[in-house]
């Protein structure tokens, strides 16, 4: 297979412990050239770390890091020059001008595209003469998107970039995204706002303390999950212990079950128990992540 077949990130077996804390657990991702792909999860579900890894910051214990077909730990140089990364707190030279900030960056990338850079800098109305201190959050992220994108990466990397940001700001960021998506550019999109990742996510997995909760192409998943109402009620222990059911809630004389299709089977199993289903409507991404956010155990 030649670089060029290689998916943009494959990670198998990955396992990093901090002392006794085990932080990501048997991970196994596979994101392939062309995708946005949304990553999700509570705090401390080992999203960071997981990035830390892709950017070559650390060193698998236990299993691989493949990007563009390579170790970004053994080829940090051929790895980060393809990717542009953007993280959720400016790390931009403070004392720096925007032109020196530019004209620093711009010498380490040989595809670094003047003209593209300019005309993202006069579209968000940067000055080249401010200093990096003295501008707001909203514009220090236009700039680090700015210095992110201006050499063409094949692979943007973003880490809760719209973390604190006004609601224009973050809209012009979802712009970006969609355009780099028409290029057929590769995305990484960490981020708490589900709303964003359903809105510009060709594929998304969820972190669950460390383990992999789900991980899909989006229009699968949402026809992969379901949300039904059974009547008359089935006790919590009963409906659980049902082949594809995930959660529970009760409403009176009725409950709703959340359930992975197939569903024949679970119609069938529900009406051996005196039930009936009914209004069965697709989960959204968003409902889908408070049900796994809620399990004491990911399913197997």
């Amino acid at each position: 297979m030649t670089n060029a077949d290689c998916p943009v990130l494959s990670i198998s077996g990955l396992t990093r412990c901090f002392g006794a804390n085990r932080v990501l657990d048997n991970i196994s991702i596979t994101i392939p050239t062309g995708s946005v792909f949304g990553l999700i999860g509570e705090n401390a579900a080992g999203k960071s770390t997981l990035i830390r890894h892709i950017l070559g910051l650390l060193r698998a214990q236990s299993g691989t890091v493949s990007v563009f077909g390579q170790d970004p730990v053994a080829d940090p140089v051929s790895v980060l020059s393809r990717i542009g990364y953007l993280p959720e707190d400016s790390d931009l030279p403070t004392w720096m001008k925007v032109r020196d900030l530019i004209r620093y960056v711009s010498s380490f990338y040989p595809t670094w595209d003047a003209g593209y850079a300019e005309s993202m800098r006069l579209s968000y109305g940067i000055d080249n003469n401010s200093k990096i201190g003295i501008l707001s959050k909203g514009q220090k992220t236009r700039v680090g998107l700015l210095v992110a994108l201006a050499y063409h990466p094949d692979l943007l990397l973003l880490d809760e970039p719209s973390s604190g940001l006004d609601p224009l700001v973050r809209h012009e960021l979802l712009n970006v995204l969609t355009a780099v998506r028409g290029e057929q550019r590769t995305v990484i999109f960490s981020s708490h706002v589900l709303s964003e990742i359903d809105k510009v996510c060709s594929h998304v997995a969820m972190l669950r303390k460390g383990r992999v909760a789900f991980c899909d192409n989006v229009s699968t998943l949402r026809s992969t999950y379901f949300r039904a109402t059974i009547a008359p009620a089935l006790s919590r222990e009963t409906a659980l212990s049902l082949a594809g059911v995930l959660d529970w809630e009760e409403l009176g004389p009725q409950c709703t079950i959340v359930f992975r299709s197939p569903s024949e089977p679970l119609v069938e199993s529900i009406a051996g128990l005196g039930c009936a289903i009914s209004d069965c409507v697709p989960l959204s991404l968003e409902d889908l992540f408070m049900v796994y956010s809620r399990m004491e155990h990911l399913p197997q």
